[in-house]
């Protein structure tokens, strides 16, 4: 083994028990400590003692290209709206928020909104995650991060959308979840999308059959720890072979490729603004309309001249 190889194998041993670690203490923390609804749990010294991990799994396991970031302003609230891709691990979401602190530093304060079951299913995990600034997506709880000066990352299609089929892989796919336009016309901030090449084939979604468990459950058949999962799906992946139902994954080790797209800014804002239907309805389609637009360019470089843009 090359002397460079063996130092990178140490470096991952040695991050690897960093993050083992970490997590320990965060699951045998207090029920009551780190439940996702307080700003104040977001600690930049345990997101320094993980960067080495994660700059490991950036640089050797999924080898990240990323560009756009010249998107985002050094300083100030922004609103960061993502696709969601990759299972329960979200590989684009952790490797985006790895580039989010090496470009900006841990000291920027940052805020991820995450399924609230998380907490119930995954406690240590979650914990985790609360101390490097994921909170619960309460409308307020977003709206007081941004009032701080924050920068709030939201993925609206959440479980539907990071465990959509994989024919769907390269689609923006926001299952009609508005909220997020609600919150960027309320807080008067313009929005900036992230997107991802590669991040949905590190699992192979084959389908979703939770409305059928949803019928099974109204004949009579518990919920896993009493919890609807809201999508049951059946996948192709580590470490299961073949995943049935929202069970935590080992992503592929896929070359991934993450995009900050340009800023989007509407119209109008203010309370006007929000409460207006239909106004918010097209403010939906154009951020989902420029979304798909800039996922269409980026399979178009991936994949070459044979890829055909959708057309929705």
């Amino acid at each position: 083994m090359k002397r460079r190889q063996l130092q990178n194998l140490l470096s991952a041993i040695q991050s690897a028990g960093i993050f083992a670690d970490l997590y320990l203490k965060a699951s045998n923390a207090p029920g009551t400590n780190l439940t996702g609804w307080s700003l104040d749990d977001r600690d930049p010294q345990i997101i320094e003692k993980l960067m080495p991990f994660f700059g490991w799994v950036y640089q050797n396991y999924f080898r990240v290209q990323t560009d756009g970031w010249e998107h985002i302003p050094k300083t100030g609230k922004v609103l960061l709206i993502g696709s969601h891709n990759g299972g329960l691990a979200a590989p684009d979401t952790v490797m985006m928020t790895y580039d989010w602190f090496r470009k900006f530093g841990t000291d920027r304060i940052a805020y991820a909104l995450m399924e609230p079951k998380i907490w119930q299913v995954l406690p240590g995990l979650a914990r985790l995650a609360t101390q490097v600034g994921t909170i619960h997506p309460h409308p307020e709880l977003a709206r007081e991060a941004l009032r701080r000066g924050a920068a709030v990352l939201i993925y609206p299609g959440g479980a539907r959308d990071v465990f959509r089929p994989h024919s769907l892989r390269n689609r923006i796919y926001f299952c009609g979840h508005k909220g997020f336009i609600k919150l960027a016309l309320l807080e008067e901030v313009p929005i900036i999308p992230f997107i991802s090449y590669g991040a949905h084939s590190t699992l192979i979604v084959l389908a979703d059959i939770y409305p059928q468990m949803q019928q099974l459950h109204q004949l009579g058949m518990p919920w896993l720890w009493d919890i609807d999962p809201g999508v049951f799906p059946i996948y192709l992946g580590l470490p299961w072979g073949i995943g049935v139902g929202p069970l935590p994954n080992i992503p592929l080790p896929l070359k991934l490729h993450t995009r900050v797209c340009p800023t989007i800014v509407f119209d109008r804002y203010g309370k006007e603004a929000a409460r207006d239907r239909e106004y918010v309805d097209r403010c939906y389609r154009q951020v989902c309309s420029l979304m798909q637009h800039e996922l269409d360019r980026l399979v178009q470089e991936e994949e070459g001249s044979g890829f055909k843009p959708r057309c929705f």
